[in-house]
């Protein structure tokens, strides 16, 4: 990005070349979500987003936010970036340049009229998102598929049906959630452990 043009927007990025890590709580907080639920809450947004970066590496998108904006915020696999009293959070910010070409880029780039999204606004268009792509939120903790470990951010990934009525959901953290549908050997095993579940009920 030409320096003049750097100039005319309240906070660029400052590397060029590649992403760099930089500390929320200075310049903005970070709202992160799954793409798939970012999706959904863009199209809600409308022109009312902010800039918005996409790494498509982990499948997450991140929002920046007025700092100290959204501390209280709670919502499934939404995740607010800000200062903590004991330690720094950083986020990838790519340069301005960098579009879709990379997989760390700006979905929707920084401009000089496009920089923080209102968080207000972002929380209404992200809590029906939520809901709709993740659909009712499971009741309490429930073991991973994967891990085997409890989550309180339980996704279904999968229903198991055993006889001719009962049914069997799957669930997992979110971090095994979007490896589910490649993950065949633990899909078999998940539908094991389902079908053994639904016998003993």
């Amino acid at each position: 990005m030409a320096t003049s043009t750097a100039q005319a927007f309240p906070w660029a990025p400052p590397n060029t070349v590649d992403v760099e890590a930089l500390p929320v709580g200075e310049w903005w907080d970070a709202i992160s979500a799954p793409t798939s639920v970012a999706d959904r809450a863009l199209e809600l947004l409308g022109d009312g987003s902010g800039a918005v970066i996409q790494d498509d590496t982990y499948g997450k998108t991140y929002w920046l936010i007025g700092v100290d904006t959204a501390r209280s915020w709670c919502m499934r696999q939404v995740r607010v970036l800000t200062t903590l009293a004991d330690e720094g959070t950083l986020l990838g910010v790519p340069p301005a340049s960098w579009g879709p070409e990379h997989r760390t880029h700006w979905r929707i780039p920084l401009g000089p009229d496009r920089y923080l999204t209102d968080s207000t606004h972002l929380a209404r268009a992200l809590r029906p998102a939520v809901d709709e792509v993740l659909g009712p939120a499971p009741d309490g903790r429930q073991l991973c598929y994967r891990c085997q470990l409890p989550t309180d951010e339980p996704v279904p990934v999968a229903i198991q049906h055993s006889g001719s009525f009962a049914r069997t959901t799957v669930y997992a953290c979110p971090t095994h959630a979007r490896d589910y549908p490649n993950d065949t050997v633990a899909q078999g095993a998940a539908m094991r452990r389902a079908l053994e579940f639904g016998r003993s009920r």
